[in-house]
């Protein structure tokens, strides 16, 4: 027996711009609403899926945890101009100048990265 990854929670001052980033970046919907948690989950509603949930304070500091992203039918590059176009922010998170990788923070601050290989480079 083991357990399954069945949710990834993100906090959020404002959940609503933060899902609706999120939804974007990954072409997700919302599949659930409350008043202080907003639950985002693919077309097909595979697991796992994202919960964006109302805190009260703001992001302090570096995530412990965050996502990495591979574009899927374009380059990292490209992948990073439409991601920025949609909200994001660029992050400096003490990564070196010569990493394969962009860390880029939703509009709550929350850290993610894009990752140089794309979907297709890794078929």
């Amino acid at each position: 027996m083991t357990s399954r990854l069945a949710v990834i929670a993100i906090d959020a001052i404002e959940p609503r711009p933060v899902a609706d980033f999120w939804c974007a970046v990954l072409g997700w919907r919302i599949v659930e609403e409350e008043p202080d948690i907003i639950s985002l989950a693919p077309a097909a509603g595979a697991m796992p899926g994202i919960d964006v949930i109302r805190v009260p304070e703001r992001k302090s500091v570096k995530n412990r945890l965050h996502l990495d992203l591979r574009a899927d039918g374009s380059t990292q590059a490209q992948e990073v101009e439409r991601v920025l176009a949609l909200g994001a922010r660029r992050a400096d998170v003490g990564q070196g100048p010569d990493v394969s990788w962009v860390v880029l923070e939703d509009p709550e601050g929350n850290e993610f990265c894009i990752l140089s290989r794309s979907v297709q480079d890794l078929g």
